[in-house]
Formats: C-alpha cells, structure tokens, sequence
C-alpha cells in the first residue's frame, strides 16, 4: 500500500521502494585561492521503510555531509557536484531549498546533533514542537497545542504536559534531544534521519533515546537513518551498517555480517578499536617490557593520594526565590594506589570533576582532607599548593580548548619547564621538550606547529606531554579521551598504558564511559548525585556490582554484540 504525502508543491508516494535513494553523490566545499575540497566522493546508498541504517566512521569521514546534502542542508561554501538523491522515487537533486523545505516534516524528520544550539533559547519548547506541526498543517489552537503534547509524549517525554511550558535550559541533555525528536515528527514523515543525537548524552540517557527509536521504528513502520561515530551503538541497533571512510563508502551490508566479517582493513580497525570489542585491560607495548619492570608500584598497594570524607556545596541563587544547597559532592572517600589507574565513573551531574578538582587542589573542600603521598592539601593557600601541584598534573577534556592557540608546540610543552623554574637553559629546555614529544610518539617536526595545525589526537598526546613536563607522580584525566574517535582514542589510551609502565605514574581518570574503563583501569569508583556508590577492583565490579546504580549502567553500554563475538 503507497501513501502520499501531499503540500504546496508535488506529491511524494512511497510505496515498496526506497524512502531514501543517494546515487553517485559527490559534494565539495569552497577553499583557499579557489580550490574546491571534496568531502564526499561517490557516495550511493538507500533507506527503505521499517528499516534502521547506519553510517559510521570516524571525523571527516562526510557522513554529516551525506545526509545535510540529501536534505539540501549544505552551508554556502559546499555544493553537490554530481549524482542524485531521491526521496519517495522522486528526484530531488536540484529542487530549490523553497520546495524541498515542504517535504521536510511531512516526508522526512530531520534529529541535529547538538539540543543546546538546535532549540531556541528564548522560546518554551512546547511552542517550537507547535511551529514545526503549524509549518505544514493549518489546526485551531487547541487542537494544534494537543497534537503538540502528543509528540512530546510520542518522543518519550512522560511529563509532557509540564515539559511543553518549559524553556530549553530547564531541562536536561535528554530531554532537549527529545524535544528535537519530537519536532521531526511533527508532521508525521515517513523518514527520520538523526546525526549524532545521542554522542553528547550520558549512556543510560542514550539506551533510552535509542530505544525509543527503535520503538517508532516498529510501531510506525518508520524508516530511519542514523549517523554515529560508535560502533557499539551501530552493531546493537542497525539492521545495516554503511562505513565511510575520506567521503567514500569502503563497506556496506547486513550489520552481523560487516560486523562478523568485514571486507577492508579499515572496518576491521574500527571494529578493534571499539571498547567492546575488549574483555580486559590493555597490555603494555613489547618496547616498554624491559622499563616495565624497574617500576613495581602497582604491587605495593600504598594509597598515594587520599580523599578523605571529602564534602563540596555551591550555592544556588534564582532571581526572586531563596537561595539554597546543591552538594555536588557528599561525604566521599577515595584511595587512589601508586603505580595503577582509579577510574571513577558516572553520569553528568555525579560529582566526578568536582572530585577531580578537589584532588588536585583547585576546588577547597567545605569539609573533609585531602593528602599527597601523606601530606594534607586539601586546605593549602595557593602559595603553599604551587609546589605540590609539580607532582599532580592534569589533563583537560577538550584539547582544542585546553591549548594555548597562539602558542607553538615547543611553548605548550615548555610552558611547565618555565613556570616551575625546572629547565632555565634554553637549548636543555628544547631537547627536555623532544623526550616529551618523543614520549607521547610525536615527531620533531611538531615543534613549531601550532594547535589548529594538529589533529585532535595530536592535540590530546600534546596535551599529555605538557603534563608529564613537570614530572609528576599522577597524572588526573578528566575526560581525556571522550571528545576523540574511536580509533584515536585506542591509541591515546594504549598510549596512557604504556606511559604507565615506563615511568610508573599513577592515574585518576574521569569518565563516563564504562568501555573505557575497562580498557584502561585497575580499580573503579562509581558515583551518582555526588556520592559514591561503589568501589573495587574493575574485574569485580564488572562480574558482580553489587549496587542497583551500577548494574543500570552497565546494562546501558552500547556494544553487547561486539563484546558477545570478541576473543
């Protein structure tokens, strides 16, 4: 049975065929001195209905491109070359943004990746859910403000009601995501095409928006394309998987099978690089196997950095209301061992880098202490703290925030060497710099780059070197690794292993990604709403978590198939 989907301009029927036809697609965008980039190459692919399609592959690959090209969603600067898109059969290539904007709703809902810049802050979102349905549908009021609750409920939203009178900010990452879930279906498509939308939320967070997917995607017979840089979400979910790779697609087929037997090298990498695609901590490299054995901490056992009873309040002050409490941290204790990896983990909001920042001393806890190697820091005036803080580095999350952009590299790495008064010989202080660069296996002709002259793993290995500058005891990581791809992150995080065993530095790392700790970790720390509801050695608590908390997380890690079928 077809349907057509009419408006103002032709009609779209959808029958047995495609909802989503790409042929040949080739995009580019504008460059310097008129040179144009090509960003997707030959691109073909296809969505029929009550399908679930997914591309994947890492940054730059052009699978945001695909789709922004189907739905004439391009910036100025890029333009399709060549090949076709169809929509419902119909060739929609060269429509004008004008025509093709009437099919977007009642033919294909479009999910944008981040809710923060996607919905408009000065406006309740129930009103924007209202524009989308009024955009392609003429109601009463009423009539139209009731279909708007419909798909807020439609979305996953159980309080729909009190949701549709509230503004953006009012409400948490996944809830704005299904706001942006229900506008695309606001007029009922038969396509949803969703970019990212679940990379910048918390995994329980994103087993319920998914599954919500998946829900519409039986109950409506809905067509789905989603677009994701996680492997593990794509193996649990898709019914086919598409890799791009440099604007090509170099793989495509039936999930298990591209999964099971993938056809190129690059797949096959991708697939081993995923954190589920791992049953236990990363080995050490072979070339670290001799220095290895000169550090024998990990067996001592010694706590070298202490939290103890640790408790931090903010105020919360809202025009015209009392001011009250919000404790980010509640009564924590944490023993990190010389020598191993804590990860402590948990959602937005547990307390995780307000712990961080505590440990490091750059957040004074209202109650509790602190101590380094036995030493009390937790309530050191910033004079005193300096020299402590030569022996507990930290790395950022974001390395394209955390550098300094008008610096070059040798100034990033060099900047610990000047402050702490450690290298004062300028010719010393370059070749200190090289063994850094060296360390982190970066090559000399890094030196005079500067940081939007580095790739992202780049930036987080310099990051790392700046840190070890000061030659530390433990380094903290908060997040070190989650703004990087997938097979980036294999490497920065074989990286930290072996950097581990050669100069035998202690970790506190921060995540909110349970694969991760597993790849990396020794003891784990789990913490919601700012207390901390477990600890133990991460074989333990993976085989037997004793608390409700943690086994929810647990179920939520997206990859179940790719940990079901590794080795």
């Amino acid at each position: 049975m077809s349907t057509d989907i009419t408006g103002p301009g032709p009609a779209i029927v959808s029958g047995a065929g495609p909802l989503l036809a790409v042929d040949d697609l080739r995009v580019s965008y504008g460059g310097t001195l008129g040179r144009r980039k090509d960003a997707v190459r030959g691109v073909s692919l296809s969505v029929y209905p009550g399908e679930f399609v997914t591309i994947v592959g890492e940054s730059g690959s052009g699978k945001s491109t695909t789709i922004h090209a189907a739905l004439k969603l391009l910036p100025r600067s890029a333009r399709i070359d060549s090949g076709t898109v169809r929509l419902g059969g119909e060739d929609t290539t060269r429509w004008s943004d004008r025509r093709l904007s009437r099919l977007r709703g009642p033919f294909v809902g479009f999910v944008p990746q981040d809710p923060g810049t996607s919905l408009n802050p000065v406006k309740r979102v129930g009103v924007q859910v209202l524009e989308a349905i009024r955009l392609h549908r003429r109601a009463p009021t009423d009539v139209a403000r009731s279909l708007a609750v419909e798909k807020l409920q439609l979305a996953g939203l159980a309080d729909a009601e009190r949701v549709y009178e509230r503004y953006p900010h009012e409400l948490s990452g996944g809830m704005k995501q299904r706001v942006l879930i229900a506008i695309a279906l606001a007029s009922d498509p038969k396509l949803l095409v969703a970019d990212e939308p679940t990379s910048a939320l918390d995994v329980t967070v994103q087993k319920t928006i998914l599954d919500h997917l998946t829900a519409l995607r039986n109950d409506l017979g809905l067509g789905i394309l989603l677009v994701t840089h996680d492997l593990g979400v794509a193996s649990d979910r898709a019914d086919r998987l598409i890799v791009m790779q440099n604007g090509r697609v170099v793989e495509q087929g039936v999930t298990r099978r591209v999964i099971d037997r993938p056809a190129v090298d690059y797949t096959r990498a991708l697939v081993a690089a995923a954190p589920s695609s791992h049953s236990r901590r990363l080995r050490h490299s072979p070339h670290v196997e001799a220095v290895a054995a000169a550090h024998p901490a990990a067996a001592v056992g010694e706590p070298i950095l202490r939290l103890e009873h640790v408790t931090k309040r903010y105020a919360v002050r809202v025009a015209g209301a009392k001011p009250t409490e919000f404790t980010a941290v509640d009564d924590a204790c944490l023993d990190v061992v010389a020598g191993r990896t804590h990860a402590v983990v948990g959602e937005s909001g547990a307390g995780k880098s307000t712990l961080a920042r505590i440990a490091l001393g750059l957040t004074e806890p209202d109650a509790g202490n602190v101590r380094l190697e036995g030493e009390s820091i937790g309530h050191l005036p910033g004079r005193k703290l300096r020299p402590v803080r030569r022996r507990i580095q930290f790395v950022y999350q974001n390395p394209y925030s955390s550098l300094n952009p008008r610096f070059t590299v040798e100034q990033i790495v060099a900047e610990p060497l000047a402050a702490f008064g450690l290298e004062e010989d300028r010719r010393r202080r370059r070749a200190r710099v090289l063994e850094l660069l060296d360390a982190v296996a970066l090559e000399s002709a890094h030196l005079h780059r500067k940081a939007a002259e580095l790739s992202g793993g780049q930036r987080q290995r310099i990051a790392i070197a700046r840190a070890l500058a000061a030659d530390p005891r433990i380094l903290v990581l908060d997040e070190a690794v989650s703004a990087l791809d997938v097979s980036v992150q294999a490497q920065i995080l074989q990286l930290l292993v072996d950097l581990q065993a050669e100069f035998g530095l202690t970790y506190l790392f921060i995540t909110h990604d349970l694969g991760v700790v597993r790849l990396i970790a020794d003891d784990v720390t789990v913490m919601s709403r700012g207390r901390i509801v477990e600890t133990g050695r991460v074989p333990d608590i993976f085989a037997d978590p004793q608390a409700p908390y943690t086994r929810t997380l647990l179920s939520a890690v997206p990859g179940r198939y790719l940990a079901e079928t590794s080795v």
